[in-house]
């Protein structure tokens, strides 16, 4: 291994972890490059699924995003796998070809979209991998585990930013076969192991009374290797927390208390979740990214007014169902407060930033 300078872009030093005391800030091109997830100033849930073709200059960009928080994020992994061996990361013996696919897909796309700090070399089965951010410089026989230093899937998500679950196409349906989950919202993977999709996704309200649940299945199984598909997910968390998981529940939850209309700007963070959902080629499975982005409303007014009132007013008109299976319904209506003082009711475009007609975040004051 050959120890790489990292790049003075990417920060090293933050912490996602009350240890650490919340180390986090966003510059302001990070915040404005945000896949902001709300069109339209009512929210009404929905899968909006969509090709995931390059969109914008921002985080539409590249097949699999990486933004300014990616050296401290994967430090942040590596430490969670350290202190929680085999509750982060999981796979049934029988997705070892998926891993395959799956690291061959990150690696890929890493080094095709960003080839300034990754570098893929292949020649047969004997690939070369550097990843320059990371100072890592290794060379494997694909398709030979016992070439590398752990799992494919291990290896290749360890160096990438967000959540990665791999979904098997058994039986009409998806199972949850394997995952890489230290930023998980709410769930757990060793409970959700084996889960098909009804099962995994039957919390949610309403899911099925709509038939969302079923239109969404059909459309995923129906998916194409070649032809990835994305939608945008959205809550609210306290403090810059990656990880928010049932194993974890007693050190975060009791923060959920503390937020007032006075400090909801800093405590309150939007959790942006970009989805973009990739067949495999030779294992058939589908791979669920879930992309995490962490901005406070604080930063949100500071660095895109516009967006600071769209969030208003789509978490005034939000389902207060919703609002409790997301949940932030303890520190809801103290957000909405704070968030209230900065909106002066101007109409805002419809859309998504990523489209030209969408909402852009607001020209500099």
């Amino acid at each position: 291994m050959t120890a790489i300078p990292q790049s003075a872009e990417f920060k090293s030093d933050e912490t996602f972890t009350p240890e650490g005391e919340y180390q986090f800030q966003n510059s302001r091109a990070t915040v404005r490059r945000l896949p902001f997830p709300f069109p339209d100033d009512e929210y009404k849930y929905s899968m909006n699924l969509e090709p995931h073709v390059p969109a914008g200059g921002g985080a539409l960009r590249a097949a699999f995003d990486i933004d300014e928080h990616y050296v401290s994020e994967c430090a942040h992994r590596a430490q969670m796998l350290k202190d929680m061996p085999g509750v982060h990361y999981l796979a049934l013996p029988h997705m070892l070809e998926a891993q395959w696919d799956l690291l061959e897909l990150i690696f890929e796309s890493y080094a095709r979209d960003f080839p300034e700090h990754f570098i893929l070399t292949k020649s047969g089965n004997e690939w070369r991998w550097q990843n320059l951010l990371l100072g890592i410089d290794d060379s494997f026989t694909f398709g030979d585990p016992a070439t590398l230093p752990m799992d494919p899937m291990e290896y290749a998500t360890r160096q990438a930013q967000g959540e990665f679950v791999v979904l098997e196409d058994r039986d009409n349906t998806l199972v949850i076969g394997a995952g890489m989950t230290t930023q998980r919202a709410d769930y757990s993977l060793q409970f959700n192991l084996g889960m098909n999709f009804a099962e995994f996704h039957g919390p949610v309200p309403k899911l099925h009374e709509m038939g969302i649940l079923d239109r969404a299945l059909k459309f995923l199984l129906r998916m194409k290797p070649g032809h990835p598909v994305r939608r945008v997910n959205w809550s609210l968390t306290v403090h810059p927390r990656l990880e928010t998981s049932v194993e974890t529940l007693p050190d975060w939850a009791p923060d959920r208390t503390k937020v007032t209309p006075e400090n909801a700007g800093e405590m309150v963070h939007l959790r942006i979740e970009l989805q973009p959902l990739h067949r495999l080629p030779r294992s058939n499975a589908i791979v669920f990214p879930v992309r995490t982005y962490l901005v406070s409303l604080a930063e949100l007014v500071q660095h895109a007014p516009d967006w600071a009132k769209r969030v208003h007013r789509a978490l005034a008109s939000i389902d207060h169902e919703l609002v409790d299976y997301k949940g932030f319904d303890r520190y809801h209506d103290a957000a909405v407060e704070w968030l209230s003082r900065y909106d002066d009711g101007a109409p805002l475009a419809t859309g998504y930033p990523w489209n030209p007609d969408g909402i852009q975040p607001s020209a500099d004051m």
